[in-house]
């Protein structure tokens, strides 16, 4: 079975993408936002391409409040990327498939 994208929440973030022992990263989305729902498929391709190099996972910010209000997401959507529990890159809105691996593999190589 392909990896799939991982659905992050307040209650798994700690152990699931502070705790990961592969880099991860983490959209941040809503149900109503239109560039996040173009961005899932993209995030869903990648996820089993890279699944040996890093996690890939969503949060949804109406479910999940204490998480987007800790880590200060207003745009959506944002995806966070985590090295040993650390933001070492942000990126707010849409990317291209080729340009969001060649971003994942300059920041987790």
């Amino acid at each position: 079975m392909a990896a799939s994208l991982k659905t992050f929440t307040d209650q798994n973030f700690s152990d699931e993408v502070l705790s990961a022992n592969l880099p991860v990263i983490v959209d941040f989305w809503a149900e109503w936002c239109g560039p996040c729902k173009m961005l899932t498929p993209i995030l869903e391709d990648l996820a089993p391409e890279l699944e040996d190099k890093v996690i890939i996972g969503k949060l949804d910010v109406d479910a999940n409040p204490q998480t987007a209000s800790k880590y200060g997401i207003n745009s959506i959507p944002t995806m966070l990327f985590f090295k040993d529990g650390q933001i070492v890159e942000q990126h707010t809105g849409l990317l291209a498939k080729a340009a969001l691996k060649t971003k994942i593999e300059s920041v987790f190589e």
